[in-house]
């Protein structure tokens, strides 16, 4: 799950972090008395979507030539007239694709005087089994970029669980990041406090570019993007809190509600599977054939006849579907349940589109019975690789 970058600084501010002062708004009306709250006389006026590179990117309706997301503002003035233009327009940016999002919460943050700009993110480092800190001195850019360019540019601290960060951690990381003076002593309270919400909340990601030394010499949070695990959420009511489903996919959200693992692509190919591995190769192989898959649809292992209805459905409401892939292999999950739940929902919603069935495993006769004999227009298949042909076949007609 994520979050705003408004959300996400008032939670860094709990721990201790160093934040502007700012205001988060949700309609143009309200960017006068924000701004006059703070101390100015420069403000920021931020885009806050699901997504990176909002500064770069260019709202649909506003023509190439308007500014960004995020822009400057000199006045109050300004900045009301920044929030009216923003407000309700689509932002494109490079990790939104083509369609971009709607903004409907501007936050609007006091300005900073900066020095440098530095970026610091804490992640899972599965190489090692730990949170680790992965920093460099280029701030403010694309850190794909960066990696790609200039890989000794960044630096990644493995943090101890049992030890936490300790003096020699943040020395390893202030030198990373080339910090001296006022900027160093920061370090030795910013980066445990990084540290403790990372792993207190958690945070499957937490990044903060920039994160800037300003001209005083002191650390400050400028930018801050916050994904929580989805398996640990039950934990943390006050995380569950901030969800903002308006920047989620609408089959992402009831597919949540099911406990299917859903996640939408831009393909044409519907997919029904059981298991991250199957699923992955069912992806695989439709693009080996020359098409693409619309959605990744885990049902999981132990999933019952609601359960595989609930998925038809969501992977059904999507409009770019062309065709359904349903490839099953019959673990614990059995394949005459299937059969059942594919039956059920095709009974109920209807089959607008061609559905091909490849069932293995435990029950598979009996699956393939109830698929014969519903009535309905399913196609079965032997394997996956005949499976992926019909069903490419049936869509090129």
């Amino acid at each position: 799950m994520n979050i705003h970058e408004y959300q996400a600084k008032a939670l860094l501010k709990g721990y201790g972090a160093p934040v502007a002062e700012g205001v988060a708004i949700f309609s143009a009306e309200e960017a006068e008395a924000a701004a006059k709250s703070l101390p100015g006389p420069l403000y920021v006026v931020k885009s806050q979507i699901h997504a990176g590179g909002r500064g770069k990117g260019k709202f649909k309706e506003l023509g190439p030539d308007a500014k960004g997301g995020v822009r400057l503002a000199f006045s109050i003035d300004e900045a009301k007239a920044h929030a009216k233009e923003m407000f309700g327009n689509t932002l494109v940016t490079a990790q939104t694709g083509e369609a971009g999002k709607q903004v409907n919460r501007l936050y609007i943050e006091d300005g900073a005087d900066i020095a440098r700009e530095l970026y610091c993110s804490l992640l899972v480092d599965r190489s090692v089994g730990r949170v680790a800190f992965v920093v460099s001195t280029e701030g403010g850019m694309d850190i794909e970029a960066v990696a790609h360019d200039t890989p000794e540019k960044i630096h990644t601290i493995a943090i101890d669980p049992e030890a936490g960060v300790t003096a020699a951690d943040i020395a390893a990381i202030s030198k990373a990041l080339e910090l001296t003076g006022a900027a160093a002593e920061d370090a030795k309270s910013l980066f445990p406090a990084l540290y403790k919400a990372f792993v207190e909340k958690d945070m499957a990601l937490l990044e903060v570019n920039p994160l800037i030394v300003m001209k005083n010499d002191h650390l400050r949070v400028l930018d801050a993007k916050m994904s929580f695990d989805g398996n640990a959420l039950f934990r943390h009511d006050d995380v569950r809190a901030l969800r903002d489903e308006t920047e989620e996919d609408a089959k992402e959200i009831e597919a949540s509600k099911w406990d299917l693992a859903y996640v939408a692509l831009d393909g044409n190919i519907g997919c029904m599977v059981n298991g991250a591995g199957l699923a992955m190769a069912t992806m695989d192989i439709i693009k080996l054939y020359g098409k693409e898959p619309a959605n990744f649809c885990d049902v999981g292992g132990g999933a019952g006849k609601e359960k595989v209805a609930a998925a038809f459905k969501i992977i059904t409401a999507d409009p770019k579907v062309e065709g359904i892939l349903v490839n099953i292999f019959g673990g614990i999950m059995k394949c005459d349940v299937i059969a059942e739940g594919v039956v059920a929902a095709v009974q109920e919603v209807g089959l607008k589109v061609p559905l091909v069935v490849r069932l293995e495993g435990t029950n598979v006769e009996l699956g393939k019975k109830i698929l014969n004999e519903s009535g309905l227009a399913i196609t079965a298949a032997d394997d996956l690789d005949d499976a992926a042909k019909k069903i490419v076949a049936a869509i090129n007609g």
